[in-house]
C-alpha cells in the first residue's frame, strides 16, 4: 500500500499542494473554509508530513525537547505539563526524555534529541556533563534551564533559588525551638539542587549553634519505599531527632510513613519538613510542612521564553529568571518538646 503523499491530499481537498503546505506550515493564513476541507482530508487519508526531511532542508521541526531526571514520581510532573500545555498552544510538540539522575545518560539522550533537529531544547537544573555543555554550545539551538536559579547561571535559566529553599526549611525548624536535627537527602554529587539546598540548611544550623550528628544525617534516593526503610532505621531507638529536614516532599512522605509505623506521633515527638509541595503533600495525614515550588509558574514561564527563543533567534539568547519561593506551615511541624517543657 503506496503511503499518501502532499498530492494525493491536495487532490482530495480539492486544492493545490502548496495549499495544503501552507496549512501545515502556516494555518493563520489560509481561510478557515479551505483550511478546513485540507483537514479532513488528512485525517481522511491518514497523511503524516516527514519533519526529518523539512528539518534536513532547513525548516523548523515544531519539536522542543525536554529532559527531565525522573518520571517516577511527582517531583517533576507539574512543571512538565505546564511546560507541555505552554509549547503546544503556540503549535510545538514536546519531545520528553528522563535520564534517571545519571549526566552521562543525559548527555546521550541531548545528543539524540539534537539529531532529530529539535527546535529548541529545555533541560533541568544547572549541573551537567562537559559533553553536554559541549553540545549547547556546537549546535546552537535555544537552551534553557529550568527548576534552577543562579544570578551568575552560564546556561538561561528559570527557576528558584534552591540555597534559599533549603534555608527557608532550616530556619523554620530552627524558630520552633529544634536543636536534634537530622537531615534526609539523596547524594549530593551531579545534583546541583539537592547540594544547594543542604549546604545553605548546614549554614543556618551551624549559625544558630547546632551541632549536627552524623548518625542523623541519612543519604537515600528520591523514593518513598527507600525513604521509609532508611527512616524506620534512623527513628527506632530513643536517640532520634526532634525535626527530619528532607531534601523534597517525596523523601519526607516516606519519613512519615516510617513515623507512623513506629508510633511516632507528628508534630508532637518528630516535626518533619518537605521541599517542593507537590501533589498529595496537603492532604496527607499530617499535612506536610514544606516549601513550595511554583512548578506551574516555573513551566509556563519557561514555555513562553523558549518559544519566544525560537521566533528570534539569537546566538546570545540568555535570561536568568528567579521565581519565589514559599514556606507553607501544615501540621508535619511544631514546637520542639523541650521548648514546651521550659
Amino acid at each position: 500500500m503506496i503511503k499518501p503523499d502532499i498530492v494525493f491530499v491536495a487532490k482530495l481537498a480539492g486544492v493545490s499542494p502548496a495549499t495544503v503546505s501552507r496549512v501545515m506550515n502556516h494555518p493563520d493564513l489560509v481561510h478557515p473554509a479551505t483550511r478546513k476541507k485540507v483537514e479532513l482530508a488528512v485525517e481522511k487519508s491518514g497523511y503524516i508530513r516527514n519533519r526529518a526531511a523539512q528539518a534536513m532542508h532547513g525548516k523548523r521541526s515544531a519539536t522542543i525537547g525536554l529532559v527531565v531526571p525522573t518520571v517516577a514520581n511527582t517531583i517533576f510532573a507539574e512543571v512538565v505539563q505546564a511546560f507541555n500545555d505552554t509549547v503546544s498552544a503556540q503549535g510545538f510538540t514536546l519531545l520528553l526524555a528522563s535520564h534517571g539522575y545519571d549526566l552521562d545518560g543525559e548527555y546521550r539522550l541531548v545528543r539524540k534529541l539534537l539529531e532529530h533537529r529539535v527546535d529548541a531544547l529545555a533541560v533541568v537544573g544547572l549541573d551537567h556533563s562537559a559533553g553536554t555543555f559541549r553540545l549547547i554550545a556546537e549546535q546552537r539551538v535555544p537552551l534553557l534551564a529550568l527548576w534552577n536559579y543562579l544570578a551568575d547561571s552560564t546556561l538561561p535559566c528559570i527557576g528558584v533559588d534552591n540555597r534559599e529553599a533549603g534555608r527557608l526549611a532550616a530556619e523554620h525548624l530552627v524558630a520552633l525551638g529544634h536543636r536534634r536535627i537530622g537531615m534526609v537527602f539523596p547524594a549530593t554529587f551531579d545534583n546541583d539542587r539537592a547540594r544547594d539546598r543542604k549546604a545553605a540548611a548546614t549554614a543556618v544550623f551551624r549559625a544558630a549553634g547546632i551541632a549536627l550528628q552524623d548518625r542523623w544525617q541519612v543519604e537515600v534516593p528520591y523514593s518513598i519505599a527507600q525513604a521509609k526503610a532508611a527512616c524506620l532505621e534512623l527513628l527506632a531507638g530513643e536517640d532520634r531527632p526532634s525535626a527530619l529536614l528532607c531534601a523534597n516532599d517525596v523523601i519526607a512522605q516516606g519519613a512519615i510513613y516510617a513515623a507512623a509505623r513506629l508510633g511516632i506521633a507528628i508534630p508532637a515527638s518528630l516535626s518533619v519538613i518537605g521541599i517542593g509541595d507537590f501533589a498529595g503533600s496537603a492532604q496527607m495525614e499530617p499535612a506536610l510542612t514544606t516549601v513550595r515550588i511554583p512548578a506551574r509558574q516555573i513551566g509556563i514561564s519557561a514555555g513562553q521564553a523558549i518559544v519566544a527563543a525560537i521566533g528570534q533567534p539569537d546566538a546570545d539568547f540568555m535570561i536568568r529568571s528567579r521565581v519565589e519561593l514559599e514556606l507553607i506551615m501544615r501540621t508535619s511541624t511544631g514546637i520542639a518538646a523541650e521548648m514546651i517543657r521550659r
